[in-house]
């Protein structure tokens, strides 16, 4: 009576307790619905209490909280035993927690912002120690006894990198919590007091620890008569038994880690997915998403034949390719030469070389003579035909700063600047067929002058073009050579527009996201048409005459049409190709009138 009453002297009343969604593992799937990574702010799989095995349960129980069924909101003789000898102490020396005071606390820790708060929902004061209690008389109130085993069984850290008892049965023993039994429950149930000191994975001293730990829930079992006195030695003489099972997460574990990378910054950087980057990033540490996405592993596993052949993973040059389907903008395979992680011995890619640094890339390369396909729209666009041209010398000076003008009017022509054709492209008279299929320098920088600096850069724009490392273009006057650098998703993407008649689609990783609770949200392709179909039919028109008649003719053709660009920066420090083919291989005058979507590399 005497701790009863010192209990209701302190006029403790339930206090609402915020429950945010524990953070879930987060899995990425392909277009056909195969699993393909999985990251995780913690490793947790949330279960329901009848996908957890009855010892668990009661070995649990046992440990933590024996009278947990029987006591009311608080467990008036344990909790009063300790806040007493708290007071008189002057600080927290006993715990005396029941399970719901323990499920309070990790909820506590669970939704703490920054490391004050954190160790605030643990501090050894009286105060925390009141607060807990309040909140744990809610919780009481707000569900039924099973509810809050189940919420505190999931919410639980065992150690080892496992947070709940799914996780943790995986993480141990290899097995799901259904189908643990007596030697396996009773480990994972003396886990849960102090994990750090009983964490497997440690060392051979905490194994120790854990060992006796369980030994003592075992006891406890039998004292209570759970389990019987010889069911207990029986389990006793048994090893620990710890198996190691690793629970690969982060794109680093993944068969597609740049893929994967590319989600994760998508979806930190994309409004589709909320309203500010912290919401954001909530949503991904949060998880226990299901993310569709575009990949097609036939496509993937094609790019990556394709580079390998040609390029080795122990080569210090790198090789990286990106396909997306004209039309859509859906992302279909994202590859490079080197394996992604952070082994320099082992010649590994740190970062995402196919994409921009929005997306885990770097600063990109400089695109070279791929660029040039912006001025050859430009100039169709602006009503030039397939035969007009000029002579087109070796070397070209700028007549003066005038000459070029970027789009804020200011002079930006170098007269002091030479430019030269390439080994690819000679001088003489070019056309915009020829000047295109022989990439010629000195043409291009003509024709740039010709349409005007300012409007390239904007058809450039129109088409997606953006530099790998977020700045502003560079509006020089050897914009049309490449001299911005770039990435290969969205240089691929730019030229998809030419195959889809003129139509811009953003590039498009995700089709759906499906939360924890099973809603699912369908992404859409956000596409517009940018430019008039018989300008891009124009372009593609000419660019298919790079295989026949320019500098991809000592290819020898891939066997249907197709239509693209070639480019190298100075030095070949870096070498491009841009292009596409349609679905079928129509006839050469088909490209004046197709409206098929094709796929670009």
């Amino acid at each position: 009576m005497s701790t009863k009453t010192a209990v209701e002297g302190l006029n403790l009343k339930p206090e609402d307790l915020d429950e945010p969604p524990l953070p879930e593992r987060t899995e990425l799937f392909d277009g056909d619905g195969k699993k393909i990574a999985q990251f995780y702010f913690e490793n947790r799989q949330s279960v329901s209490l009848d996908e957890v095995a009855p010892i668990m349960r009661t070995a649990l129980i046992a440990i933590e909280d024996f009278r947990f069924y029987q006591h009311g909101p608080i467990d008036v003789e344990g909790t009063a035993r300790a806040l007493l000898k708290n007071v008189t102490s002057g600080g927290v020396t006993q715990g005396g927690s029941s399970i719901t005071q323990q499920y309070v606390k990790q909820v506590l820790v669970n939704k703490a912002e920054t490391p004050e708060e954190q160790q605030a929902a643990i501090a050894p004061t009286i105060s925390r120690k009141l607060s807990e209690l309040r909140y744990a008389m809610a919780i009481e109130e707000k569900y039924s006894k099973d509810q809050i085993l189940e919420k505190y069984l999931n919410i639980a850290y065992f150690g080892a990198g496992a947070h709940g008892v799914q996780a943790a049965a995986k993480r141990f023993f290899d097995k799901p919590a259904s189908k643990l039994n007596l030697v396996e429950a009773a480990t994972l149930a003396g886990a849960v007091q102090n994990p750090a000191r009983t964490d497997p994975n440690v060392g051979p001293e905490s194994r120790q620890r854990l060992l006796e730990r369980r030994n003592t829930v075992l006891d406890r079992m039998a004292q209570l008569k759970k389990i019987t006195p010889q069911e207990a030695a029986a389990a006793k003489a048994k090893k620990l038994g710890f198996k190691d099972i690793k629970a690969p997460g982060g794109c680093e574990a993944s068969r597609y880690p740049y893929f994967c990378l590319y989600v994760q910054y998508e979806i930190l950087n994309n409004e589709d997915f909320g309203k500010n980057q912290e919401e954001r990033r909530k949503l991904l540490q949060r998880g226990g998403l299901r993310i569709k996405t575009t990949l097609d592993t036939k496509m993937q596993a094609a790019a990556e034949k394709a580079i390998k052949r040609y390029v080795s993973s122990k080569d210090k040059p790198v090789a990286s390719q990106a396909m997306v389907v004209p039309g859509t903008g859906e992302i279909k395979a994202m590859a490079a030469s080197r394996k992604f992680g952070r082994s320099k011995k082992k010649n590994e890619m740190s970062y995402n070389i196919v994409a921009d640094a929005a997306h885990g890339g770097g600063r990109g390369f400089q695109q070279g003579s791929t660029a040039k396909v912006y001025t050859l729209a430009t100039a169709l666009e602006e009503g030039l035909k397939y035969g007009d041209g000029f002579p087109s010398p070796a070397g070209y000076k700028a007549s003066g700063y005038s000459s070029f003008k970027n789009c804020k009017g200011q002079n930006v022509g170098d007269p002091s600047h030479t430019v030269r054709n390439s080994s690819e492209g000679g001088g003489g008279f070019k056309t915009l067929e020829s000047g295109t299929w022989g990439s010629v320098n000195t043409f291009f920088i003509k024709l740039q002058e010709e349409v005007g600096l300012c409007d390239v850069v904007k058809m450039a724009k129109k088409l997606g073009v953006a530099r790998a490392d977020g700045q502003k273009l560079s509006e020089v006057e050897t914009f049309t050579l490449g001299v911005n650098e770039v990435d290969p998703v969205t240089i691929a993407n730019s030229y998809a527009v030419f195959a889809a008649r003129g139509k811009y689609c953003k590039p498009l990783a995700i089709t759906e996201i499906t939360d924890r609770n099973g809603k699912a949200k369908q992404y859409k392709p956000k596409c517009s048409q940018v430019i008039e179909e018989e300008v891009a039919d124009a372009v593609s028109g000419i660019l298919s005459g790079v295989f026949t008649k320019g500098t991809m003719t000592d290819v020898g053709g891939i066997g249907r049409d197709a239509a693209g660009k070639t480019g190298t920066t100075d030095n070949y420090m870096s070498a491009w190709f841009s292009g596409y083919t349609p679905p079928t291989s129509p006839p050469p005058s088909a490209w004046a009138t197709r409206a098929a979507p094709r796929r670009t590399n």
